[in-house]
């Protein structure tokens, strides 16, 4: 290669490197940043939740500048109850943490979702070794996609459709949460209250026991009556030894829903949560207006929607142009080319095939979602009923008449009688008497969430948005998207 050419090759490589460096600049390319994951970080901000509760707090005043939200209380410092603990979950619920980050996908897309493709530069050179004397030749060109197929509004469409079905996920997922807090809170309730049953039963057992080694002492009672007594308390303590294992399990699964760290097991407060349940006059149009999953395939309907109409404007291309410029043979010259793809062959026939083929499950799992949900509204509103027609019997008719017993014979054994078996008949009824009463009293309470949940909420319209915000969280960094958003 003769020098001047090399030098001259060299210097329109230079201008070509130059022309790219400074598209990227005007691109303004985003450069790549390290965030390590941070787990003491984390760690610290977890076991913060069991002493502050100031971003709940912050949301509850903001809710309050909104004359259009009801009033809501939440204040900690008395201990943390049933209603309080659903706003807890929804902040720090480690699954809502997921669908919100998840959601966060989503709205990425959608933000950047029909915009056109890049513009391709080009560049050709040709050195000619022959000894003709010919100069360098080169051209230039950039081509750039005109889509007048109309196929990027559609794409937009699309990624909006799908962000929303996120978001009804959302809602669907916090509104599951509050269902699920109810029924833990009654059941670590209830494993809490049987301990303290069992606990005073074996009390109760245990101030006889004098008696009756003072009676087998006397004659009064045989050995296999003695050991009956004494069977009676081993059983009782072992049981009790089981209850505080269901209570330990109870609380961890309480404090897993909640996301709390296991330190803030102290701030609950035990309570069974208030239920009410009315069955609505037409429960077809309240489940269609109101049931947060029958929300999630509506939702995923309009994205298969979307998608089959995406796939159909597929068909239609859009244009190509490449203007360049370049020389040959000392001319200098202006170069343009077009290309339009002919939908002739496949006109994307496959895409729109399996577009229709999603929309058509999607069509079924709304429907079938639909029917199930209709069946199990059914057993479930009698379940509650049921629920509470037992509790009623316990708490008017065989617990009150187990507290007659004890009293009567609580007052004949202050007189000086005794029939210490008919006081320990006594005694393990009543347990099982109130054991049984609470089992009823958490089965309610799980009725009567269930009920809620296929019910949905009074007001279909998504919920207030809920910001969550972690203490370790950077500053630079954007907020989750909130199911308020939708």
């Amino acid at each position: 290669m003769r020098p001047h050419r090399t030098a001259h090759l060299a210097q329109h490589v230079r201008c070509i490197s130059a022309a790219m460096a400074t598209a990227c600049l005007l691109q303004a390319c985003q450069t790549y940043e390290p965030h390590p994951l941070d787990l003491p970080a984390y760690h610290d901000a977890f076991d913060a939740r069991t002493v502050s509760f100031q971003p709940i707090e912050a949301f509850i005043e903001r809710l309050h500048e909104d004359t259009t939200t009801e009033p809501l209380e939440f204040d900690a410092s008395d201990g943390l109850s049933p209603a309080e603990g659903e706003v807890v979950a929804l902040f720090y619920n480690p699954a809502l943490r997921m669908t919100r980050l998840e959601a966060g996908i989503a709205l990425a897309t959608r933000d950047n979702a029909g915009l056109w493709e890049d513009p391709v530069f080009g560049f050709d050179g040709a050195d000619i070794l022959s000894p003709s004397g010919q100069p360098f030749e080169w051209g230039v060109g950039i081509s750039l996609t005109i889509p007048v197929s109309g196929r990027l509004d559609v794409e937009r469409d699309r990624a909006s459709a799908a962000y929303d079905a996120h978001l009804r996920a959302l809602v669907d997922a916090e509104w599951r949460t509050r269902a699920q807090v109810r029924t833990a809170w009654a059941q670590w309730t209830a494993a809490t209250e049987k301990v303290a049953l069992i606990t005073t039963a074996i009390e109760q057992l245990q101030s006889l026991d004098a008696t009756v080694s003072h009676l087998a002492d006397l004659g009064e009672l045989n050995r296999v009556q003695r050991r009956l007594f004494s069977i009676e308390i081993a059983s009782q303590e072992a049981a009790h030894a089981e209850a505080q294992l269901e209570a330990i399990e109870a609380t961890t699964a309480l404090l897993g829903i909640l996301g709390l760290a296991p330190t803030a097991v102290d701030l609950l407060r035990p309570a069974f949560p208030t239920t009410t349940t009315i069955a609505p006059e037409n429960s077809t149009t309240r489940l269609i207006a109101s049931n947060t999953e029958l929300a999630v395939h509506f939702a995923h309907y309009r994205v298969a929607e979307e998608t089959l109409r995406l796939e159909i404007q597929k068909q239609f291309p859009d244009i190509v142009i490449g203007p360049g410029y370049g020389t040959e043979f000392n001319d200098h010259r202006v170069m343009f080319g077009i290309s339009v793809p002919l939908p002739i062959l496949n006109a994307n026939r496959a895409g729109i095939a399996e577009a229709r083929a999603e929309r058509d499950v999607a069509r079924a799992a709304a429907e079938t979602t639909f029917a199930d949900l209709e069946r199990r509204l059914v057993a479930t509103l009698a379940s509650v009923q049921l629920a509470q027609q037992q509790r009623a019997a316990f708490e008017s008719r065989i617990v009150p008449l187990l507290n007659d017993q004890m009293r009567d014979l609580q007052h004949i054994a202050k007189l000086g009688e005794i029939d210490l078996f008919v006081m320990l008949e006594t005694t393990t009824r009543q347990l099982r008497a109130r054991t049984q009463l609470l089992a009823l009293k958490t089965a309610q309470v799980q009725a009567a969430a269930t009920a809620a949940l296929i019910l949905g909420p009074d007001d279909p319209t998504p919920p207030a948005p809920v910001i969550v915000d972690a203490p370790h969280r950077r500053t630079d960094e954007a907020s989750p998207p909130r199911s308020g958003d939708v």
